[in-house]
């Protein structure tokens, strides 16, 4: 049986009071790339808030944005990228302490200069990237790599996990010394000793033999457990898992996933965790974010988004899922693309507008965020909202009123519009059928592993 809106409300509200504190709050971040192709609108007005502990879920079809989104957050976004708008706030009162600009215990980050965001990574923000055998030198062991993220952190603090004291003067010079001249190694014993307490602790089999082994020696499985070694190598608080189980099977998905969900305990660390994969996302996350076309387009708990989805793009992603428990049935993918996210070739209405089967004339307009439960339009940020980027939080779908903006894109939508909502929506129990199939894909037709990173 479907909780009903009141009940919703006020399950967040009890959750509210027990919840720990927020940890990152994004508001309205924007971020674009200025190339000859034109502005490509990559990141579109994006909120969310992380707590500490817990793990915020981002999903979606590949090149909606979310590894960007990623970047954005880890400080990382390169030329000719750049974050336009908004404000990132991160709680860190040693931090907030020696800014001009913060609230309260929060710094901005998106105002820090890029050393001060540099000397974040590590024992603030660790991340795991997409590809690990791209990500790291295949010309240096695993052990020493890891070992010198643990050495550039003893480096760079007093105290492995101090931000407010700055770096002692080792600079490029001095590690290209200590690099070349015999005796005199960057990496110390400790270190090494560290990096393979770390492999250790990630499940590699033999840490001491294996740290000395290069990239291209380790299995893919390895490999990815190498990088989450090299991640929690500053004891960050927050960790951004980029589609962490990315091209690897099943059996080996759910092992990192396990391991996730072990360090996380051990550490209290919060994760925000990117992938395509609602059945990774029902399995690890408290809440979510579903991203399209730059913006994320619904988010609140798993509950929320899962079982009372609103967005017709939620629904088709989660139509698209196989379901055990009903095998023979026939799977619904979104039809058509993701659209172009250059500036000059979106158009001034809901994105989703021209592959939505509800599509309606108030959709030609861009909608603003609703309250999933009231209708009402979210003035301001509130943390435990059940937010919806469309016009059918508010109303229902009117046959009447539907616009056909692409018909190549749209298919035919004759028997979805004869269909009740109830024969639509694959709400049912779908976190529990996730969550047993964690392996499953969430993507629709067009959908690829690896997400586009532009």
């Amino acid at each position: 049986m479907r909780s009903t809106p009141v009940s919703r409300v006020k399950a967040r509200e009890a959750s509210d009071t027990m919840s720990s504190r927020d940890l990152l709050r994004v508001r309205n971040v924007s971020t674009r790339f200025f190339t000859k192709t034109g502005q490509i609108n990559a990141v579109e007005d994006v909120s969310f808030t992380v707590r500490d502990g817990e793990t915020f879920g981002i999903v979606g079809e590949s090149g909606s944005g979310k590894s960007v989104t990623a970047h954005t957050i880890m400080g990382l976004v390169e030329s000719p990228g750049r974050i336009t708008s908004g404000e990132i706030w991160y709680r860190d009162p040693a931090l907030a302490d020696t800014v001009d600009e913060s609230d309260g215990e929060f710094v901005n980050l998106v105002e820090l200069d890029a050393e001060t965001r540099r000397a974040l990574r590590g024992p603030s923000f660790g991340m795991i990237f997409q590809d690990p055998m791209s990500s790291m030198d295949p010309s240096v062991t695993v052990g020493e790599q890891i070992a010198q993220a643990v050495e550039a952190q003893r480096r760079a603090s007093t105290t492995p996990r101090s931000v407010s004291t700055r770096t002692q003067e080792y600079g490029l010079t001095r590690f290209v010394i200590d690099s070349l001249v015999p005796n005199r190694g960057y990496v110390r014993e400790e270190s090494m000793a560290r990096a393979v307490e770390l492999l250790e602790t990630a499940g590699i089999p033999d840490p001491a033999e294996r740290a000395d082994a290069y990239p291209h020696e380790f299995s893919g499985g390895m490999l990815q457990r190498a990088m989450i070694a090299q991640a929690l190598a500053g004891e960050p608080d927050l960790l951004v898992a980029d589609e962490p189980t990315t091209a690897l099977d099943v059996t080996i998905q759910a092992q990192i996933l396990s391991l996730l969900s072990e360090l996380q305990t051990e550490t209290d660390m919060s994760v925000i965790l990117i992938t395509h994969n609602l059945g990774v996302i029902a399995r690890m996350c408290e809440r979510v974010g579903v991203m399209y076309a730059g913006k994320i387009v619904e988010r609140g708990s798993l509950e929320d988004v899962f079982e009372n989805a609103v967005h017709p793009y939620t629904k088709g992603l989660l139509g698209s899922v196989p379901d055990i428990e009903t095998p023979d049935a026939r799977l619904e993918p979104v039809a058509g693309s993701v659209p172009s996210l250059v500036d000059s070739e979106m158009g001034e209405r809901c994105s989703f507008a021209d592959r939505c089967p509800k599509a309606m004339e108030a959709c030609l307009e861009p909608p603003p965020e609703f309250d999933a439960d009231t209708g009402l339009v979210i003035e301001d940020d509130v943390r435990n909202h059940h937010g919806v980027n469309c016009v059918l939080a508010q109303q229902a779908y009117d046959p009447e009123a539907s616009v056909s903006i692409s018909s190549s894109h749209r298919g035919d939508t004759n028997t979805e519009e004869s269909r009740s909502d109830e024969e639509t929506d694959p709400s049912a129990s779908v976190v529990s059928t996730m969550k047993q199939s964690g392996s499953t894909t969430a993507t629709g037709s067009n959908s690829v592993e690896k997400e586009d990173n532009s």
